[in-house]
């Protein structure tokens, strides 16, 4: 699910994911497990704008896809994503949550490229698209500190409808800050996995349970442009 967590500005991540065909939205086109790659970037301390493809296989028995592609990866789903934070946590009262406005996916087109006109509503492409509000919140408790995630999803989708409200909390312990513990309610189903970075965050490792039982799991590559890297020591 979407939170309202910023990255430092000029913050660049680059990573791939294995992702479960249970973690994909039409299981019609993705009827098996795939892979995605990622670019992200933080600028102007509070927008953030990320490019993802996904890998497809050629559908057997499809008179779209050459029988020589059929079940093999030889294409892939292009889409950008953007957030920009409204409000940053504590910036007008110690007690306002950080708010997020986001968009994923807005906009898509195929074969003749009219990406203006062409919807991303019904089943066609625009897989991923999604409009959300999400507002997150932290406390220091006892053991270490808890992330109160909230947000509201939205799309027109027909084979991925998504219309309602999504719920998470995340748990970094004291005795393990680079251990982040996560649980959400995704506006669809109930996950929980769990984040753990290395080498000063330049390197995050990501493992997900879609409905406690399916797996998905990545690798993330962080670095700062504006200089803001502790590179001397490996931990």
């Amino acid at each position: 699910m979407p939170n309202a967590e910023m990255q430092e500005d000029g913050t660049v991540m680059i990573g791939g994911n294995f992702l479960n065909k249970k973690n994909l939205p039409n299981n019609q086109i993705w009827y098996y497990n795939s892979y995605n790659y990622f670019a992200n970037i933080t600028f102007l301390k509070r927008i953030e704008i990320s490019y993802i493809c996904t890998l497809l296989k050629g559908i057997p028995g499809s008179s779209y896809w050459p029988k020589q592609t059929w079940d093999k990866f030889v294409n892939q789903d292009r889409h950008f994503a953007a957030r920009i934070q409204a409000v940053r946590e504590g910036e007008f009262w110690p007690y306002l949550p950080s708010i997020v406005l986001g968009i994923s996916d807005p906009t898509t087109g195929s074969g003749d490229g009219n990406y203006i006109k062409s919807k991303v509503s019904g089943k066609k492409n625009g897989y991923f698209n999604c409009w959300y509000i999400a507002a997150t919140k932290h406390f220091d408790i006892p053991y270490g500190n808890l992330g109160v995630h909230l947000a509201y999803l939205y799309n027109r989708r027909t084979d991925y409808p998504l219309n309602g409200p999504a719920i998470g909390v995340n748990f970094k312990p004291d005795m393990c800050k680079d251990l982040n513990v996560i649980l959400e309610y995704d506006a669809k189903t109930i996950n929980f996995g769990a984040i753990y970075s290395l080498w000063h965050d330049h390197f995050n490792l990501l493992a997900e349970m879609q409905k406690g039982k399916y797996f998905s799991g990545g690798i993330t590559f962080k670095v700062n442009l504006l200089g803001k890297n502790e590179w001397k020591t490996w931990k």
